[in-house]
Protein backbone atom coordinates (compact mmCIF):
# COMPACT_ATOMS: atom_id res chain seq x y z
CA UNK A 1 0.00 0.00 0.00
CA UNK A 2 1.15 3.17 -1.19
CA UNK A 3 0.29 6.10 2.06
CA UNK A 4 0.35 9.67 2.23
CA UNK A 5 0.10 11.25 5.60
CA UNK A 6 -0.72 14.98 5.75
CA UNK A 7 -0.54 16.88 8.42
CA UNK A 8 1.36 20.00 10.16
CA UNK A 9 2.15 18.90 13.53
CA UNK A 10 5.12 16.59 13.87
CA UNK A 11 3.83 14.54 16.37
CA UNK A 12 0.48 13.11 14.85
CA UNK A 13 2.98 12.85 11.53
CA UNK A 14 5.05 11.14 13.90
CA UNK A 15 1.99 8.30 15.14
CA UNK A 16 1.13 8.00 12.05
CA UNK A 17 4.07 7.04 10.18
CA UNK A 18 5.22 4.37 12.97
CA UNK A 19 1.97 3.29 12.67
CA UNK A 20 1.12 3.20 8.80
CA UNK A 21 4.50 1.69 7.90
CA UNK A 22 3.66 -1.79 8.90
CA UNK A 23 1.27 -1.92 6.01
CA UNK A 24 3.17 -0.12 3.02
CA UNK A 25 5.59 2.92 1.82
CA UNK A 26 4.74 6.17 3.52
CA UNK A 27 5.39 9.91 2.30
CA UNK A 28 4.95 13.10 4.41
CA UNK A 29 3.44 16.76 3.77
CA UNK A 30 3.19 19.13 5.87
CA UNK A 31 0.33 21.02 4.53
CA UNK A 32 -3.02 20.68 1.43
CA UNK A 33 -0.58 22.19 -1.00
CA UNK A 34 2.34 19.91 -0.56
CA UNK A 35 -0.08 16.72 -0.83
CA UNK A 36 -2.14 17.52 -3.81
CA UNK A 37 1.59 18.48 -5.38
CA UNK A 38 2.30 15.36 -4.18
CA UNK A 39 -0.42 13.37 -5.07
CA UNK A 40 -0.34 15.03 -8.68
CA UNK A 41 3.12 13.70 -9.24
CA UNK A 42 2.24 10.15 -8.23
CA UNK A 43 -1.00 10.19 -10.90
CA UNK A 44 1.63 11.32 -13.75
CA UNK A 45 3.87 8.45 -12.62
CA UNK A 46 1.53 5.93 -12.55
CA UNK A 47 2.21 5.23 -8.68
CA UNK A 48 -1.17 6.19 -7.02
CA UNK A 49 -1.58 6.74 -3.92
CA UNK A 50 -4.02 4.64 -1.94
CA UNK A 51 -4.15 5.92 1.47
CA UNK A 52 -4.32 9.85 2.70
CA UNK A 53 -4.38 11.05 6.04
CA UNK A 54 -5.90 14.00 5.68
CA UNK A 55 -5.47 17.23 9.16
CA UNK A 56 -8.58 19.16 8.63
CA UNK A 57 -6.59 22.52 9.83
CA UNK A 58 -3.40 23.48 7.93
CA UNK A 59 -1.73 26.36 6.77
CA UNK A 60 -1.34 26.85 3.37
CA UNK A 61 -4.08 24.88 2.80
CA UNK A 62 -6.57 23.09 4.80
CA UNK A 63 -7.41 19.58 4.29
CA UNK A 64 -10.61 20.17 2.63
CA UNK A 65 -9.36 22.38 -0.28
CA UNK A 66 -6.56 19.52 -0.47
CA UNK A 67 -9.30 16.79 -0.45
CA UNK A 68 -11.04 18.92 -3.07
CA UNK A 69 -8.19 18.84 -5.36
CA UNK A 70 -7.19 15.61 -4.98
CA UNK A 71 -10.48 14.66 -6.30
CA UNK A 72 -10.32 16.68 -9.32
CA UNK A 73 -6.83 15.24 -10.16
CA UNK A 74 -8.31 12.14 -9.90
CA UNK A 75 -11.47 12.49 -12.08
CA UNK A 76 -9.20 14.52 -14.33
CA UNK A 77 -7.50 10.90 -14.89
CA UNK A 78 -11.46 9.27 -15.04
CA UNK A 79 -10.84 7.87 -11.76
CA UNK A 80 -13.89 8.09 -9.31
CA UNK A 81 -13.76 8.35 -5.47
CA UNK A 82 -15.56 5.14 -5.30
CA UNK A 83 -12.73 3.52 -6.89
CA UNK A 84 -9.89 6.36 -6.18
CA UNK A 85 -7.71 6.51 -3.16
CA UNK A 86 -8.96 6.47 0.87
CA UNK A 87 -9.30 9.97 2.35
CA UNK A 88 -9.37 9.58 6.13
CA UNK A 89 -9.62 13.01 7.71
CA UNK A 90 -8.42 13.76 10.99
CA UNK A 91 -8.90 16.78 13.34
CA UNK A 92 -9.49 17.72 16.84
CA UNK A 93 -12.82 19.41 15.36
CA UNK A 94 -15.71 17.18 16.06
CA UNK A 95 -18.66 19.57 14.63
CA UNK A 96 -21.27 17.88 12.40
CA UNK A 97 -21.13 20.50 10.67
CA UNK A 98 -17.57 20.42 9.65
CA UNK A 99 -17.87 16.41 9.52
CA UNK A 100 -20.61 16.44 7.43
CA UNK A 101 -18.89 19.32 4.88
CA UNK A 102 -15.59 17.04 4.82
CA UNK A 103 -17.69 14.03 3.60
CA UNK A 104 -19.47 16.59 1.06
CA UNK A 105 -16.05 16.83 -0.15
CA UNK A 106 -15.80 13.57 -0.75
CA UNK A 107 -13.69 11.88 2.36
CA UNK A 108 -14.20 8.21 3.44
CA UNK A 109 -13.53 8.19 7.08
CA UNK A 110 -12.96 11.16 9.75
CA UNK A 111 -11.71 10.47 12.39
CA UNK A 112 -11.36 12.85 15.48
CA UNK A 113 -7.61 13.66 17.01
CA UNK A 114 -5.98 12.16 19.53
CA UNK A 115 -6.83 9.18 16.65
CA UNK A 116 -7.66 5.99 18.06
CA UNK A 117 -4.81 3.17 15.64
CA UNK A 118 -7.19 0.59 16.28
CA UNK A 119 -9.89 2.69 15.32
CA UNK A 120 -8.04 3.65 12.34
CA UNK A 121 -6.70 -0.08 11.75
CA UNK A 122 -10.51 -0.76 11.35
CA UNK A 123 -11.56 1.94 8.92
CA UNK A 124 -8.42 0.31 6.64
CA UNK A 125 -9.89 -2.76 7.46
CA UNK A 126 -13.42 -1.86 6.48
CA UNK A 127 -12.26 -0.22 3.04
CA UNK A 128 -10.35 -3.14 2.20
CA UNK A 129 -6.91 -1.73 2.78
CA UNK A 130 -5.48 -4.29 5.20
CA UNK A 131 -7.06 -7.63 6.50
CA UNK A 132 -7.70 -8.10 10.10
CA UNK A 133 -5.37 -11.12 11.54
CA UNK A 134 -8.45 -13.24 12.32
CA UNK A 135 -9.62 -12.88 8.60
CA UNK A 136 -5.69 -13.98 7.56
CA UNK A 137 -6.46 -17.08 9.76
CA UNK A 138 -9.02 -17.98 7.76
CA UNK A 139 -7.94 -17.40 4.32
Amino acid sequence: MKILIVDDDFTSRLILNTFLSQFGACHIAVNGSEAVEAFGSALVEGKRYDLVCMDLIMPVMNGREAVQQIRALEENEGIFSHKGAKIVMTSAVDDINEVMACFGELCDVYLVKPVSLSELKGQLNLHGLVQEEAELALA
